[in-house]
């Protein structure tokens, strides 16, 4: 999670001059002076892509005198990438699988009958969509009590994982995360859902309960840090 600024006494000098990029697909790395960027396990930070790289590149230049990681979004993913999902894949999808079991599209109120049909104009173009394109049906409830899910949808939506990059998976598994929804988040990493509808998707039991019952500060100071999560793994995702 992308946490606050640190203080100043913990963060690091800027050591390095100039920042570049080297190499060509699918292995561009950046450069700090001559040396090559390496990821916290100490891997060589290198991307798929030519704007995935100048973006990582320009959060670095753009770091003054110390380095803020708070700042580098971009960069937190891409060692993410390198350093968990690239190397755990199996666990990733494993983990991502489990959130479909229980997806927040498919637990609907069962009243008032207002909050159901807004579920339903969100939930039901992605439980289509998902039903279409991974041919995995998963089942809607009411209330709170968990719903098993088909070990066929399941093991669709597996599948559907095993043929992403370790990129994608990193955006994917961090949208779930911050929506509730792997089904949502598939359909985002598809192009077929914008990020805004997506995050209106996600938070329409919560935008109910502020309508009507109104905001709660902290919970609003909560919900503004993860959508920069939010827009960060969605940037990432379209530099691929």
């Amino acid at each position: 999670m992308v946490q606050g600024k640190r203080s100043a006494r913990s963060l690091s000098r800027r050591f390095y001059k100039a920042v570049s990029v080297a190499g060509e697909h699918p292995a561009l790395a950046i450069h700090l002076d001559d040396k090559p960027l390496r990821t916290p396990l100490k891997k060589a930070l290198e991307v798929p892509s030519r704007d995935l790289a100048d973006a990582i590149a320009l959060e670095w230049q753009a770091q003054e005198n110390v380095i803020d990681p708070s700042t580098m979004p971009l960069t937190k993913l891409a060692n993410t990438a390198i350093d968990r999902v690239n190397i755990d894949r199996a666990r990733i999808i494993e983990e991502i699988v489990g959130f479909a079991g229980s997806d927040l599209v498919c637990y609907r109120a069962d009243e008032p009958i207002a909050l159901r049909e807004r579920q339903a104009a969100a939930w039901d173009p992605v439980l289509a969509w998902v039903e279409r394109e991974l041919d995995a049906k998963f089942e809607t409830t009411t209330g709170i009590l968990f719903r098993d899910q088909s070990r066929d949808a399941l093991n669709a939506m597996r599948a559907y994982l095993r043929e992403r990059s370790s990129w994608e998976l990193t955006s994917i598994y961090i949208l779930t995360t911050l929506t509730g929804s792997v089904l949502v988040s598939l359909m985002v990493a598809d192009g077929a859902l914008s990020g805004e509808a997506a995050w209106i998707a996600a938070h329409i039991d919560e935008d109910w309960q502020v309508e009507h019952w109104g905001a709660d500060a902290e919970a609003q100071a909560r919900r503004i840090a993860r959508r920069r999560e939010f827009d960060a793994a969605l940037r990432f995702l379209a530099l691929l």
